[in-house]
Protein backbone atom coordinates (compact mmCIF):
# COMPACT_ATOMS: atom_id res chain seq x y z
CA UNK A 1 0.00 0.00 0.00
CA UNK A 2 1.32 3.45 -1.07
CA UNK A 3 2.01 5.45 2.26
CA UNK A 4 0.54 8.81 0.46
CA UNK A 5 -3.13 8.87 -1.01
CA UNK A 6 -2.92 9.86 -5.33
CA UNK A 7 -4.74 13.13 -5.96
CA UNK A 8 -7.63 10.60 -7.37
CA UNK A 9 -8.21 9.67 -3.94
CA UNK A 10 -8.29 12.27 -2.49
CA UNK A 11 -10.62 13.99 -4.70
CA UNK A 12 -12.55 11.06 -4.03
CA UNK A 13 -11.99 11.53 -0.10
CA UNK A 14 -12.92 15.27 -0.18
CA UNK A 15 -16.48 14.48 -2.56
CA UNK A 16 -17.70 12.61 -0.08
CA UNK A 17 -21.18 14.55 1.56
CA UNK A 18 -20.88 15.38 4.71
CA UNK A 19 -24.33 14.15 6.46
CA UNK A 20 -23.98 16.41 9.22
CA UNK A 21 -23.71 19.92 7.46
CA UNK A 22 -26.87 21.46 6.64
CA UNK A 23 -24.96 23.37 3.54
CA UNK A 24 -24.49 20.18 2.29
CA UNK A 25 -28.21 19.23 2.42
CA UNK A 26 -30.77 18.04 4.93
CA UNK A 27 -30.31 14.85 6.87
CA UNK A 28 -31.85 13.22 10.23
CA UNK A 29 -27.64 13.35 11.50
CA UNK A 30 -28.40 16.87 11.33
CA UNK A 31 -31.56 16.99 13.96
CA UNK A 32 -29.83 14.52 15.97
CA UNK A 33 -26.54 16.75 16.35
CA UNK A 34 -28.96 19.37 17.45
CA UNK A 35 -30.78 17.90 19.89
CA UNK A 36 -27.87 16.92 21.39
CA UNK A 37 -26.11 20.48 21.37
CA UNK A 38 -29.63 22.08 22.29
CA UNK A 39 -29.33 20.03 25.31
CA UNK A 40 -26.04 20.38 26.62
CA UNK A 41 -26.59 24.65 25.96
CA UNK A 42 -29.50 24.22 27.97
CA UNK A 43 -27.84 22.52 30.59
CA UNK A 44 -25.16 24.45 31.33
CA UNK A 45 -25.67 27.78 29.64
CA UNK A 46 -22.63 27.52 27.55
CA UNK A 47 -21.94 29.53 24.50
CA UNK A 48 -21.86 27.26 21.99
CA UNK A 49 -18.58 27.41 19.20
CA UNK A 50 -19.16 25.14 16.13
CA UNK A 51 -15.81 24.32 14.16
CA UNK A 52 -16.06 23.20 10.82
CA UNK A 53 -12.68 23.24 9.24
CA UNK A 54 -11.24 21.48 6.18
CA UNK A 55 -10.41 17.05 6.78
CA UNK A 56 -7.21 18.16 5.90
CA UNK A 57 -5.22 18.77 9.38
CA UNK A 58 -1.90 18.45 10.25
CA UNK A 59 -0.46 15.16 11.65
CA UNK A 60 0.78 17.39 14.53
CA UNK A 61 -2.83 18.26 15.54
CA UNK A 62 -4.16 14.67 14.88
CA UNK A 63 -1.40 12.92 17.08
CA UNK A 64 0.96 14.71 18.67
CA UNK A 65 -0.56 17.59 19.89
CA UNK A 66 -2.92 14.88 21.13
CA UNK A 67 -0.46 13.10 22.95
CA UNK A 68 -0.44 10.09 21.04
CA UNK A 69 2.78 7.88 21.07
CA UNK A 70 5.39 8.66 18.31
CA UNK A 71 5.35 4.54 17.77
CA UNK A 72 1.09 3.95 18.21
CA UNK A 73 0.07 1.61 15.39
CA UNK A 74 -2.82 4.00 14.37
CA UNK A 75 -0.48 6.35 13.29
CA UNK A 76 0.87 3.18 10.71
CA UNK A 77 -0.41 4.00 7.20
CA UNK A 78 -2.27 0.86 7.31
CA UNK A 79 -4.90 2.81 9.14
CA UNK A 80 -4.35 6.22 8.50
CA UNK A 81 -4.75 8.42 5.36
CA UNK A 82 -1.47 10.27 4.78
CA UNK A 83 -1.36 13.02 2.15
CA UNK A 84 2.22 14.09 2.86
CA UNK A 85 4.71 13.74 5.55
CA UNK A 86 2.90 16.70 7.39
CA UNK A 87 -0.50 16.24 6.13
CA UNK A 88 -3.38 13.77 6.18
CA UNK A 89 -7.01 13.42 6.83
CA UNK A 90 -8.16 13.60 9.84
CA UNK A 91 -8.92 10.27 11.81
CA UNK A 92 -11.04 12.01 14.05
CA UNK A 93 -12.36 15.09 14.66
CA UNK A 94 -10.49 15.84 17.62
CA UNK A 95 -7.75 16.42 15.26
CA UNK A 96 -9.30 19.98 15.09
CA UNK A 97 -9.25 20.62 18.65
CA UNK A 98 -5.49 21.70 19.50
CA UNK A 99 -6.24 24.72 16.76
CA UNK A 100 -9.41 25.27 18.43
CA UNK A 101 -8.14 25.48 22.28
CA UNK A 102 -5.25 27.85 20.85
CA UNK A 103 -7.59 30.59 20.13
CA UNK A 104 -8.17 30.67 23.81
CA UNK A 105 -4.73 31.72 24.84
CA UNK A 106 -4.42 34.74 26.59
CA UNK A 107 -7.62 35.09 27.04
CA UNK A 108 -8.62 37.13 30.51
CA UNK A 109 -12.36 36.86 30.47
CA UNK A 110 -14.61 34.19 31.99
CA UNK A 111 -15.13 31.23 29.62
CA UNK A 112 -17.40 28.49 29.67
CA UNK A 113 -18.35 27.29 26.04
CA UNK A 114 -19.70 24.26 24.37
CA UNK A 115 -17.08 23.46 21.35
CA UNK A 116 -18.66 21.38 18.98
CA UNK A 117 -16.35 19.86 15.95
CA UNK A 118 -18.97 17.56 13.84
CA UNK A 119 -17.65 16.05 10.12
CA UNK A 120 -15.98 13.16 7.93
CA UNK A 121 -13.17 11.44 9.54
CA UNK A 122 -11.08 9.12 6.96
CA UNK A 123 -10.63 5.28 8.10
CA UNK A 124 -9.16 2.30 6.93
CA UNK A 125 -12.00 -0.36 8.05
CA UNK A 126 -13.47 -3.40 7.74
CA UNK A 127 -16.71 -3.13 5.15
CA UNK A 128 -20.03 -4.70 7.02
CA UNK A 129 -23.16 -3.43 8.45
CA UNK A 130 -21.85 -0.93 10.81
CA UNK A 131 -18.41 0.01 9.01
CA UNK A 132 -17.52 2.97 6.51
CA UNK A 133 -14.11 3.95 5.48
CA UNK A 134 -15.68 7.97 5.53
CA UNK A 135 -17.54 7.87 9.03
CA UNK A 136 -19.04 11.08 10.82
CA UNK A 137 -17.99 11.97 14.08
CA UNK A 138 -18.62 14.93 16.52
CA UNK A 139 -16.00 15.86 19.73
CA UNK A 140 -18.57 18.27 22.30
CA UNK A 141 -15.50 19.76 24.64
CA UNK A 142 -16.49 21.72 27.56
CA UNK A 143 -13.67 24.37 27.82
CA UNK A 144 -13.93 26.22 31.51
CA UNK A 145 -11.49 29.16 32.52
CA UNK A 146 -11.65 27.70 35.99
CA UNK A 147 -9.69 24.22 37.27
CA UNK A 148 -12.27 22.33 39.28
CA UNK A 149 -13.75 19.98 36.26
CA UNK A 150 -14.16 17.06 37.36
CA UNK A 151 -15.74 13.38 36.96
CA UNK A 152 -19.29 14.49 38.59
CA UNK A 153 -18.89 16.37 35.18
CA UNK A 154 -18.14 13.86 33.31
CA UNK A 155 -20.72 11.90 34.62
CA UNK A 156 -23.40 14.48 33.98
CA UNK A 157 -22.45 15.20 30.32
CA UNK A 158 -22.82 11.42 29.36
CA UNK A 159 -26.00 11.63 31.01
CA UNK A 160 -27.69 14.62 28.84
CA UNK A 161 -25.77 13.27 25.92
CA UNK A 162 -27.80 10.02 26.31
CA UNK A 163 -30.97 11.28 26.70
CA UNK A 164 -30.84 13.41 23.94
CA UNK A 165 -29.75 10.92 21.89
CA UNK A 166 -31.50 7.86 23.02
CA UNK A 167 -34.34 8.88 25.48
CA UNK A 168 -35.02 6.53 28.37
CA UNK A 169 -32.11 4.44 27.50
CA UNK A 170 -30.20 3.14 30.18
CA UNK A 171 -26.22 4.10 30.14
CA UNK A 172 -23.08 2.86 31.77
CA UNK A 173 -19.21 3.81 31.62
CA UNK A 174 -16.17 1.59 32.01
CA UNK A 175 -12.73 3.00 32.07
CA UNK A 176 -10.57 3.54 28.64
CA UNK A 177 -7.67 5.21 28.03
CA UNK A 178 -7.25 8.48 25.32
CA UNK A 179 -4.26 10.03 24.99
CA UNK A 180 -5.42 13.71 25.14
CA UNK A 181 -7.95 12.66 28.53
CA UNK A 182 -7.84 12.01 32.21
CA UNK A 183 -10.39 9.51 33.99
CA UNK A 184 -11.28 8.25 30.60
CA UNK A 185 -14.70 6.26 29.87
CA UNK A 186 -16.50 4.42 27.24
CA UNK A 187 -19.91 5.20 27.26
CA UNK A 188 -22.29 2.00 26.48
CA UNK A 189 -26.32 2.14 26.16
CA UNK A 190 -28.37 -0.62 26.93
CA UNK A 191 -31.16 -1.65 23.69
CA UNK A 192 -33.07 -4.62 24.49
CA UNK A 193 -31.13 -7.19 26.46
CA UNK A 194 -27.38 -5.54 24.37
CA UNK A 195 -24.97 -3.42 26.00
CA UNK A 196 -23.46 -1.21 22.52
CA UNK A 197 -20.88 1.37 22.71
CA UNK A 198 -22.20 4.91 21.84
CA UNK A 199 -19.27 7.80 23.06
CA UNK A 200 -15.91 7.69 24.64
CA UNK A 201 -15.19 10.78 27.18
CA UNK A 202 -12.86 12.16 29.73
CA UNK A 203 -11.60 15.14 31.57
CA UNK A 204 -9.39 17.13 29.09
CA UNK A 205 -5.98 16.23 29.89
CA UNK A 206 -3.70 18.27 31.49
CA UNK A 207 -0.74 18.20 28.80
CA UNK A 208 -3.42 19.20 26.02
CA UNK A 209 -4.50 22.74 27.90
CA UNK A 210 -0.80 23.17 28.35
CA UNK A 211 0.23 22.69 25.13
CA UNK A 212 -2.47 24.87 23.58
CA UNK A 213 -1.44 27.95 25.85
CA UNK A 214 -3.92 27.21 28.42
CA UNK A 215 -2.61 26.63 32.12
CA UNK A 216 -4.28 23.87 33.69
CA UNK A 217 -4.29 25.73 37.15
CA UNK A 218 -7.29 27.92 35.40
CA UNK A 219 -8.56 26.00 32.26
CA UNK A 220 -10.17 22.67 32.71
CA UNK A 221 -13.09 20.77 31.10
CA UNK A 222 -14.72 17.33 29.66
CA UNK A 223 -14.29 15.86 26.54
CA UNK A 224 -16.75 13.49 24.65
CA UNK A 225 -16.70 11.81 21.16
CA UNK A 226 -19.46 10.11 19.32
CA UNK A 227 -19.86 8.44 16.37
CA UNK A 228 -23.06 10.22 14.53
CA UNK A 229 -23.91 7.03 11.77
CA UNK A 230 -24.06 4.43 14.67
CA UNK A 231 -25.66 7.42 16.99
CA UNK A 232 -28.42 7.44 14.38
CA UNK A 233 -28.75 4.12 13.18
CA UNK A 234 -29.14 3.38 16.89
CA UNK A 235 -31.83 6.19 17.34
CA UNK A 236 -33.83 4.98 14.24
CA UNK A 237 -33.26 1.84 14.16
CA UNK A 238 -31.31 1.36 10.69
CA UNK A 239 -29.92 -1.94 10.17
CA UNK A 240 -27.36 -1.09 7.31
CA UNK A 241 -25.12 2.03 7.54
CA UNK A 242 -25.72 2.07 3.81
CA UNK A 243 -29.27 3.42 4.12
CA UNK A 244 -27.87 6.56 5.99
CA UNK A 245 -26.65 7.97 2.10
CA UNK A 246 -29.24 5.61 0.10
CA UNK A 247 -30.69 7.95 -2.98
CA UNK A 248 -33.79 4.80 -3.03
CA UNK A 249 -36.77 7.09 -2.44
CA UNK A 250 -38.07 4.59 -0.03
CA UNK A 251 -35.40 5.34 2.12
CA UNK A 252 -34.46 9.37 1.61
CA UNK A 253 -37.67 10.02 2.63
CA UNK A 254 -37.36 8.54 6.14
CA UNK A 255 -34.26 10.40 6.50
CA UNK A 256 -35.39 13.55 7.16
CA UNK A 257 -36.39 12.99 10.54
CA UNK A 258 -36.34 10.75 13.69
CA UNK A 259 -38.78 8.92 13.56
CA UNK A 260 -38.43 5.14 14.06
CA UNK A 261 -37.14 3.28 11.12
CA UNK A 262 -39.86 1.29 8.92
CA UNK A 263 -38.20 -1.73 7.55
CA UNK A 264 -37.97 -1.44 3.94
CA UNK A 265 -38.10 -4.66 1.67
CA UNK A 266 -34.71 -6.78 1.83
CA UNK A 267 -33.55 -8.14 -1.56
CA UNK A 268 -31.81 -11.60 -1.15
CA UNK A 269 -28.34 -11.61 -0.45
CA UNK A 270 -25.54 -13.21 -3.00
CA UNK A 271 -22.97 -15.07 -0.82
CA UNK A 272 -19.36 -16.09 -2.32
CA UNK A 273 -16.62 -17.80 -0.43
CA UNK A 274 -12.96 -16.64 -1.87
CA UNK A 275 -9.87 -18.70 -0.85
CA UNK A 276 -6.95 -16.01 -0.99
CA UNK A 277 -3.65 -15.76 -0.17
CA UNK A 278 -2.36 -12.81 1.49
CA UNK A 279 0.70 -11.48 3.80
CA UNK A 280 0.69 -12.57 7.24
CA UNK A 281 0.57 -9.50 8.35
CA UNK A 282 -2.72 -8.21 6.34
CA UNK A 283 -5.61 -7.71 8.96
CA UNK A 284 -9.15 -7.53 8.06
CA UNK A 285 -9.03 -3.37 7.74
CA UNK A 286 -6.34 -3.25 5.15
CA UNK A 287 -8.43 -5.96 3.21
CA UNK A 288 -11.50 -3.78 3.78
CA UNK A 289 -10.11 -0.38 2.88
CA UNK A 290 -8.70 -2.49 -0.38
CA UNK A 291 -12.11 -3.56 -1.45
CA UNK A 292 -13.22 -0.09 -1.02
CA UNK A 293 -10.61 1.49 -3.12
CA UNK A 294 -10.79 -1.03 -5.89
CA UNK A 295 -14.73 -1.05 -6.00
CA UNK A 296 -15.16 2.93 -5.75
CA UNK A 297 -18.83 3.48 -6.73
CA UNK A 298 -20.10 -0.24 -6.81
CA UNK A 299 -18.73 -0.96 -3.13
CA UNK A 300 -22.36 -0.07 -1.81
CA UNK A 301 -23.59 -3.08 -3.75
CA UNK A 302 -21.41 -5.04 -1.36
CA UNK A 303 -23.31 -6.00 2.90
CA UNK A 304 -19.96 -7.84 3.72
CA UNK A 305 -16.43 -8.74 3.29
CA UNK A 306 -16.01 -10.84 6.15
CA UNK A 307 -12.77 -13.29 6.66
CA UNK A 308 -14.18 -16.84 8.21
CA UNK A 309 -10.57 -18.66 8.39
CA UNK A 310 -6.97 -18.19 8.71
CA UNK A 311 -4.56 -20.75 7.81
CA UNK A 312 -0.50 -19.59 7.72
CA UNK A 313 1.88 -21.25 5.27
CA UNK A 314 3.21 -23.87 8.09
CA UNK A 315 -0.29 -25.12 8.69
CA UNK A 316 -1.30 -26.47 5.56
CA UNK A 317 -0.31 -29.55 3.34
CA UNK A 318 1.67 -29.78 0.98
CA UNK A 319 -1.40 -30.70 -1.41
CA UNK A 320 -2.62 -27.12 -0.44
CA UNK A 321 0.70 -25.74 -0.33
CA UNK A 322 1.06 -26.52 -4.15
CA UNK A 323 -2.47 -25.93 -5.33
CA UNK A 324 -2.36 -22.25 -4.13
CA UNK A 325 1.34 -21.23 -4.72
CA UNK A 326 1.63 -19.87 -1.25
CA UNK A 327 5.05 -19.16 0.29
CA UNK A 328 6.21 -19.04 4.00
CA UNK A 329 5.45 -15.35 5.34
CA UNK A 330 1.82 -15.91 3.29
CA UNK A 331 -1.64 -17.33 5.29
CA UNK A 332 -4.66 -18.46 2.89
CA UNK A 333 -7.45 -16.64 3.97
CA UNK A 334 -11.29 -17.89 3.68
CA UNK A 335 -13.10 -14.75 2.96
CA UNK A 336 -17.03 -14.47 2.62
CA UNK A 337 -18.45 -11.60 0.50
CA UNK A 338 -21.79 -11.09 0.25
CA UNK A 339 -23.36 -9.07 -1.92
CA UNK A 340 -26.53 -7.35 -1.99
CA UNK A 341 -27.78 -3.55 -2.90
CA UNK A 342 -30.00 -1.78 -1.98
CA UNK A 343 -32.50 -1.15 -4.75
CA UNK A 344 -31.36 -3.76 -6.89
CA UNK A 345 -30.82 -7.56 -7.25
CA UNK A 346 -27.66 -8.77 -9.04
CA UNK A 347 -27.73 -10.74 -11.91
CA UNK A 348 -25.68 -13.53 -11.79
CA UNK A 349 -23.17 -12.13 -14.12
CA UNK A 350 -22.64 -9.12 -12.04
CA UNK A 351 -22.76 -10.70 -8.92
CA UNK A 352 -19.69 -12.79 -10.36
CA UNK A 353 -18.08 -9.93 -11.88
CA UNK A 354 -18.17 -8.01 -8.47
CA UNK A 355 -16.57 -11.15 -6.46
CA UNK A 356 -13.66 -11.28 -9.39
CA UNK A 357 -13.21 -7.81 -8.73
CA UNK A 358 -12.75 -8.41 -5.19
CA UNK A 359 -10.87 -11.34 -5.77
CA UNK A 360 -8.22 -9.52 -7.73
CA UNK A 361 -7.99 -7.08 -5.44
CA UNK A 362 -6.84 -9.36 -2.25
CA UNK A 363 -5.47 -12.20 -3.34
CA UNK A 364 -1.65 -12.11 -3.66
CA UNK A 365 -0.83 -16.06 -4.69
CA UNK A 366 0.60 -16.56 -8.21
CA UNK A 367 -2.71 -19.06 -9.19
CA UNK A 368 -6.16 -17.21 -10.02
CA UNK A 369 -9.63 -19.40 -9.35
CA UNK A 370 -11.99 -17.06 -11.02
CA UNK A 371 -15.55 -17.33 -11.46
Amino acid sequence: MSTYLTASDLSRALAVRDLSDAAQGPHAMQALLDATIDALARAWGSRVRVVRNSPLVAVADNYDKLGYDPADVTRDARYTRYVSPTTMLRSHTTADIPDTLRRYAGTTAEVDDLIVVPGLVYRRDVVDRIHVGEPHQVDLWRLRSRPDTGDRDVRDLVAHVVRAVLPGAGWRTTPARHPYTALGRQVDVRLGADWLELAECGLIAEHVLAGAGLDPARWSGTALGMGLDRALMLRKGIPDIRYLRSGNPRVAEQLRDLSPWRPVSALPPIRRDLSVVVADDTDDETLGDTVRKVLHDRVDDIESVLVAARTPWAELSEKARDRLGIVPGQTNAVVRLVLRPLSRTLTDEEANELRNQVYLAIHAGPRLELA
